[in-house]
């Protein structure tokens, strides 16, 4: 698929990796649609893509796990673009936490109902409604498409984050499910299941945490946010690339 032709849809695209997402393709001349829950950031991601180079550019204010929104925002979004050639399923929180505490044999803490299920609601529910909406409407239109489900290396379990591990194997298994039943569709579905990348997000990291999670990257050093970039733009323009998922995580294993 060519770039500079498509409509890019990005959820999360005013900041961390989806920001870095939406500069990069907006420097290949793509128009750009930005779903975030920040009215600030988003203007300011809609300017700098502009100055950057992208054909057209406008943000969405929407929240992913919410049923009604995404479908009007998709809506929208499909009328001011005529069209929907990509989505980009990047939103996604951390509310990480070990799932039991226990100490001289009394139970001290239990990760709560609500710390779990917020995670599955943004990174799972949201992923599943957005691609859900954006797979109908690249359906109808007929012209094929592509769907990117951001994972993480933490999809084959990580201590501290059953929430985030769950979440991020279960966009996995969805992308392919989906890329079996929409590819009669024309539609390419695949994921990136990064490792540890630059971002404001791990700048907040105390600086022992830093060092131990760098110690376990045979490279030695973070990623940074325009390789994932780069690699959503090889499953784009790989028209054979689909049901698949690239490991960009500098060779660590969790």
């Amino acid at each position: 698929m060519d770039i500079a032709a498509s409509t890019i849809v990005i959820t999360g695209g005013a900041q961390g990796l989806g920001r870095a997402m939406a500069e990069h393709f907006a420097e290949a001349g793509a128009a750009l649609a930005l779903i975030d829950m920040n009215q600030e950031t988003l203007d300011e991601a809609e300017q700098v893509c502009a100055a950057k180079g992208a054909k057209k550019v406008k943000g969405y204010l929407a929240n992913v796990t919410d049923e009604a929104a995404v479908e009007e925002v998709f809506a929208t979004i499909n009328t001011d673009f005529g069209g929907i050639n990509v989505l980009v399923n990047n939103a996604g929180i951390l509310r990480d936490g070990l799932l039991i505490k226990c100490k001289d044999g009394e139970i001290t803490h239990k990760m709560p109902l609500q710390q779990f299920q917020s995670v599955l609601d943004v990174n799972l529910t949201g992923s599943f409604l957005c691609g859900r909406e954006a797979a109908a409407h690249m359906a109808k239109a007929g012209n094929g498409g592509v769907i990117i489900n951001i994972s993480s290396v933490a999809r084959a379990g990580n201590m501290g984050q059953t929430n985030y591990s769950a979440t991020k194997a279960g966009v996995v298994a969805m992308t392919v499910t989906w890329a079996r039943e929409l590819g009669r569709f024309g539609i390419r579905c695949g994921a990136i299941a990064p490792g540890f990348i630059e971002t404001p997000m791990t700048a907040q990291m105390k600086p022992e945490a830093i060092e131990r999670a760098l110690s376990m990257v045979p490279l030695r050093r973070w990623g940074q946010p325009d390789e994932i970039a780069h690699s959503a733009r090889y499953i784009i323009e790989n028209d054979f690339f689909s049901g698949r998922v690239l490991e960009i995580d500098g060779g660590v294993r969790l």
